[in-house]
C-alpha cells in the first residue's frame, strides 16, 4: 500500500468531500478484506479517522452555510412581506 499523505486532505479545498469519501470507501475496503499486514492495517485506519474527520467538518461547514441562506432567504421573505 502506497503512503499517501491525507494531512492535505483536512486543510480545505486540496480534495473534494466527493474523493475524499471515495478514498474513505477503499480504505474500508482494504481493511474488510483482510488481506493487509498489521502495519499497513493500522496506517489505513488512521488515514481512514482523518478522511472521516475531514468528511464530517465538511458536512457540518455545509450544513452550517445552508442554514445561514436558508435564515436570509427567510428575512428577505419576510421584509418583502412587510412592504407590499
Amino acid at each position: 500500500m502506497a503512503a499517501e499523505n491525507t494531512s492535505e486532505t483536512t486543510t480545505g479545498d486540496s480534495a473534494s468531500f466527493e474523493a475524499e469519501m471515495a478514498r474513505l470507501e477503499q480504505l474500508v475496503a482494504s481493511l474488510e478484506g483482510g488481506e493487509l499486514g498489521l502495519e499497513e492495517s493500522v496506517k489505513a485506519y488512521e488515514d481512514g479517522l482523518k478522511l472521516a474527520r475531514s468528511c464530517l467538518d465538511r458536512l457540518d461547514k455545509a450544513e452550517l452555510r445552508v442554514q445561514q441562506l436558508s435564515d436570509v432567504l427567510r428575512e428577505s421573505d419576510g421584509r418583502n412581506g412587510a412592504s407590499d
